[in-house]
């Protein structure tokens, strides 16, 4: 007994004075009883599920965390598929008091400055989200006049992010969240902020790079904001277009040599296989600077002829395989990857972008540099 009372007297000891670091997350939430609210963390690898509650009629909930906060990392509660996105940089608690509306999760947060300016990022990010797709949407304006819009509008956001946000406290987590938006739209998602292939974005993702290095070197997320950087000084350094050199002999232009390249889950697509279909063989570079205006256009095409017999086959000669898997993930028609060269040789393909069109016999009809009207083309191959 003498032996046991020290060891009672130590646990208890320990257990009074846990000083182990924990970050609290509660709140109230309206219009979701039954439902389930998740916790999960925002990682450079994916989405990391934490923990869970069944929402009751009385609506609260709370999440209590035992993690060391050495630096800002990114959290999100979830309903269904809505996400509140946050971030934690110590050991604080933090408050939501979140309603649950038909089309989306409206909320206030209290006990994080970052957390706030999420908000206001997220807010302003999903207005622009819609404001893309209504003008995707408006079947009264032309291809061009749809891009010329959306690229205004994205830029005007882009300005207000640096101004307001990436430039104003570069050390602080919402800049970095705002430096790593995303919209997705009817083409597919793509970065905001696109480093790999903006000049003035490297600028960006450069300044949140040297902030989180002085006060977090050795952080996961500042070696990849950095190494990200360093990529794009690269990347932007050098001509946009991808040179490639040509075996003359090699060169045909009246009839079809077959290709058979995979696509992100690694299944092969035959070119022949499209016989009895009209096709656009496209050769590009999803990391180019004009991709997702091109993306854009050729997803209206698609929409439109799809279902007449068109097929569009892409080929993607993307050095970074990541940035390629995610580009195409949401994209409806076949995008593989080649990198070897050999098709873009048989094919003598010696800039990026370059497409041909494809008969339904399987017989290439013209190519991009003899086609003025690529919807006309089209539409008479069908």
């Amino acid at each position: 007994m003498k032996k046991i009372i020290p060891i009672l007297l130590t646990l208890i000891l320990a257990i009074s004075c846990d000083n182990t670091p924990k970050f609290h997350i509660e709140g109230t939430v309206e219009g979701a009883t039954d439902s389930m609210l998740y916790l999960e963390a925002q990682t450079l690898e994916g989405i990391q599920p934490l923990d869970s509650v069944k929402i009751t009629s009385a609506g609260t909930f709370a999440f209590a965390q035992q993690k060391k906060v050495e630096n800002p990392e990114f959290y999100a509660l979830r309903i269904g598929n809505r996400r509140i996105n946050f971030s934690v940089d110590s050991t604080e608690t933090i408050t939501f008091s979140i309603k649950n509306k038909p089309n989306v999760l409206t909320y206030d947060v209290q006990g994080s400055y970052n957390s706030q300016r999420i908000k206001e990022i997220s807010e302003q990010q999903a207005r622009l989200q819609q404001q893309i797709i209504a003008i995707e949407r408006n079947e009264n304006l032309l291809p061009g006049d749809i891009v010329d819009s959306i690229n205004g509008l994205v830029s005007a956001y882009k300005e207000k992010m640096k101004n307001e946000y990436i430039f104003k406290e570069p050390l602080m987590a919402y800049s970095y969240y705002a430096v790593c938006q995303s919209i997705t739209d009817l083409a597919g998602t793509y970065q905001l902020f696109n480093p790999l292939t903006d000049r003035a974005d490297v600028k960006c993702y450069a300044t949140i790079a040297t902030a989180w290095d002085g006060q977090w070197h050795d952080a996961e997320r500042t070696i990849q904001i950095c190494n990200t950087a360093i990529r794009g000084m690269g990347n932007t350094a050098t001509p946009k277009k991808k040179e490639i050199k040509v075996d003359e002999s090699k060169i045909m232009e009246t009839s079809i040599i077959d290709i058979e390249l995979p696509d992100i889950n690694s299944n092969f697509h035959k070119l022949t296989s499209l016989k009895g279909k009209v096709v656009l063989l496209d050769f590009t570079i999803y990391g180019a600077q004009e991709s997702p205006q091109r993306t854009r256009l050729m997803r209206d095409i698609y929409n439109k002829y799809h279902a007449q017999g068109l097929e569009i086959y892409q080929i993607s000669l993307d050095d970074d395989l990541h940035y390629w898997k995610e580009a195409v993930e949401s994209l409806p028609w076949i995008c593989v990857h080649e990198t070897d060269g050999t098709a873009t040789k048989t094919y003598a393909v010696s800039d990026l972008p370059t497409f041909f069109l494809i008969n339904r016999a399987n017989e290439i009809v013209k190519r991009n540099d003899a086609i003025k009207d690529l919807e006309a083309e089209i539409k008479a191959l069908l």
